[in-house]
């Protein structure tokens, strides 16, 4: 959530996100007023409080017909109190409402639009040209039915669509892709976690997960859990209602977990094979932060990502997402979008999201600082960032190195935890 601060002094503002968000302009406007109606009704209440203790104190000390006025009085005042009270709770939870549905401000520099109008930042490596090298590329469906390594059929048959099996060396790949990222991720500074996929609602809450995103999260009714759609969840919420010394930061975990998503809203959409699933597994960076420090951090998300993606030998695109695509709690947002052959365009393979304070103030996660010789807490910064979605890394690996016969070449950085295989064969014809 926002500072309800900044939502007093600059409310042109935050008006103008909502506004580029494609989001309820009104919504700023409901929210002062019942912020309005939420301090006045804390100021009556106080000064009725303060009102019965002072009469409370007459009392005892009063006889005869003066106390019995002030008995009636003292009465007609508690039920002044409550009253009072009561109109302070519902303010409360009339504004915690409305600000629960208002979106991060998103960053002066992100282009205003829908999902199309994103600027491309950065260009690296060139798509291959099949045609010079003679053959017709295959896509990632029938690469991995030819190598052994997917089974969507079976998947369907299980699960029904949207489901699949990684087989063989499809399996072992998923695994030297997920040793290889949380390898670097490790070398970078990043503790390892592996991560809960079923969350309580103030974790998925608290990051900002069942506003606008919630139709794509699977959630258990009978137990009121919710089953993770990425370890941005459990990794933001593992420090929930702590405060950090400043010293400490910044904090960098890498989590790994099953991923599920509804995918609500994508009918008829990447049908055909793994690049659009309900499950997967993914490495995720998480940081906590200084505030001060949090686009430097972004950057540095950003950099880790394109190191990955270069070592797998992907030709990528870096872009800056508009602001009606960034979703609620992301500032602004880089997506890395590698070539995919054979639809002829750039798909998303990893996020970097800069959520400045957003989520900490949902899950109370201060940090500790001195200034001027004194402790002083506020909402510290949360980053996350995408390292390796496994299924769509599979999708790009198998279609950008295909050989002519039906071989897919192994990049360098996986052949350790391949038994250092240079190419995975084809078992079926």
């Amino acid at each position: 959530m926002i500072d309800l601060r900044l939502l007093r002094e600059d409310p042109d503002r935050v008006r103008a996100s909502q506004r580029a968000r494609g989001e309820d302009v009104e919504l700023v406007d409901a929210l002062l007023s019942a912020d309005e109606r939420r301090r006045s009704s804390g100021l009556r209440f106080d000064e009725l409080r303060s009102e019965q203790k002072a009469l409370g104190k007459l009392i005892p000390k009063a006889s005869g017909d003066e106390k019995a006025e002030l008995l009636k009085k003292a009465g007609e005042l508690s039920a002044a109190v409550k009253a009072a009270n009561t109109a302070q709770d519902e303010a409360d939870e009339e504004t915690k409402r409305l600000l629960g549905q208002l979106g991060n401000l998103v960053h002066p520099d992100v282009p205003v639009g829908g999902e199309e109008d994103f600027v491309v930042l950065d260009t690296i490596g060139t798509p291959r040209d099949f045609a010079a090298e003679g053959f017709e590329p295959k896509d990632h469906l029938e690469l991995g039915e030819a190598l052994g390594a997917i089974d969507v059929e079976r998947g369907a048959k299980v699960s029904g669509s949207r489901f699949y099996y990684l087989t063989g060396v499809g399996a072992l790949l998923e695994l030297a892709l997920v040793n290889a990222a949380i390898a670097q991720a490790t070398e970078a500074g990043f503790i390892p976690m592996l991560t809960p996929a079923l969350v309580r609602p103030r974790a998925m809450e608290g990051t900002g997960f069942l506003g606008q995103a919630a139709e794509n999260v699977y959630h258990l009714e009978k137990d009121d859990y919710y089953l993770v759609g990425t370890s941005e969840v459990p990794l933001a919420a593992y420090h929930m209602d702590e405060i950090i010394d400043a010293d400490k930061l910044p904090l960098r975990y890498a989590g790994f977990s099953p991923c599920f998503r509804r995918e609500a809203g994508t009918y008829g959409k990447d049908t055909r094979g793994i690049f659009r699933v309900h499950q997967f597994d993914k490495v995720e960076m998480f940081s906590y932060v200084d505030p001060a420090d949090a686009e430097n951090e972004h950057q540095r998300l950003l950099e880790w990502e394109k190191q990955w993606l270069t070592g797998l030998g992907l030709p990528f695109q870096v872009i800056d997402v508009a602001t009606g695509d960034l979703g609620a709690s992301a500032s602004r947002k880089f997506d890395c979008e590698a070539w995919i052959p054979t639809q002829g365009k750039f798909r998303e393979l990893t996020s970097a999201s800069n959520c400045d304070s957003f989520q900490s103030r949902r899950l109370s996660i201060r940090m500790r600082e001195e200034s001027d010789g004194k402790k002083v807490t506020q909402p510290l910064a949360t980053l996350n960032g995408t390292l390796c979605a496994v299924p769509r890394t599979i999708v790009a690996l198998l279609e950008n190195h295909q050989q002519a016969d039906g071989s897919v070449w192994v990049p360098e950085v996986l052949r350790p935890y391949l038994g250092g295989r240079e190419s995975l064969e084809p078992i079926n014809k």
